[in-house]
């Protein structure tokens, strides 16, 4: 089965357990909310759900993680869910029908080759990816880390292809981390994320490619008033102040 087919199923039966849970949830003190977020958001909505769960007594925050693609395209089908956060904003607009409020901004990035710590193929720039013999792996380009990806790789004039692409940001940072590339172009974010086990190499103009991440909640959702809450805690200074030390951008 292939890797995309695999990841829109689990994420499937992810949410299909959240509608179970909200199916059986009958107040705000015993309640489920789900919140489908780009994989670049692993760590940092993990924190901050951790956060909104300590706040909100019997409150529990399932996190649904993938290509924020396939979320979207979840989300605009009805799936239960109750906020979506994604990598870019036509992603965003890709689930208009299924949005009950405007989506605000809440982050940005902007992406970097990373190496595996030992750095086997000595790059020490994003132009020796067009050096012979190199290996190096992408975002699939459906995924907004992929078409950024795809924008850097013509702006700096590469023309060597990839040797796979990958689902997701966080797909692509383990083919690095487990030596089975010799780099990877992931976010800023999952870079400082992967500590010692990366090496990073500044990408010319990166800036010029900048992700926007916004997030909104969802019509589909039983538990609107949470939703927003959880919202407001992303655009909160706390909720920044996380997002920030993660290697985020301000709005």
């Amino acid at each position: 089965m292939p890797t995309f087919v695999r990841r829109t199923v689990a994420v499937a039966a992810v949410l299909a357990t959240s509608a179970a849970s909200l199916t059986a949830c009958g107040s705000k003190d015993d309640t489920t909310i789900t919140v489908l977020a780009a994989s670049s958001l692993t760590g940092t909505f993990t924190d901050l759900a951790a956060q909104f769960e300590k706040e909100h007594s019997g409150v529990k925050v399932k996190l649904a993680f993938d290509s924020s693609a396939t979320l979207a395209q979840q989300a605009a089908g009805g799936a239960p869910a109750d906020v979506l956060a994604t990598a870019d904003t036509t992603t965003m607009d890709s689930a208009k029908t299924a949005l009950s409020t405007t989506p605000k901004t809440f982050a940005t990035n902007v992406m970097v080759l990373a190496t595996p710590s030992d750095n086997p193929a000595n790059l020490t720039r994003f132009a020796d990816l067009d050096s012979n013999g190199v290996k190096y792996v992408v975002c699939v380009d459906t995924a907004p880390c992929g078409k950024v990806a795809a924008a850097l790789l013509e702006q700096d004039h590469i023309t060597a292809e990839p040797a796979s692409t990958e689902v997701d940001v966080k797909s692509v940072l383990a083919k690095v981390t487990e030596g089975e590339a010799d780099g990877g172009i992931v976010y800023t974010t999952d870079a400082v994320a992967a500590g010692d086990a990366v090496k990073t190499i500044q990408i010319p103009d990166a800036a010029q490619q900048t992700t926007t991440y916004p997030i909104a909640t969802l019509e589909q959702s039983e538990h609107q008033d949470l939703a927003q809450e959880f919202v407001d805690l992303v655009l909160s200074s706390q909720g920044q102040q996380v997002l920030q030390d993660a290697g985020f951008g301000a709005p």
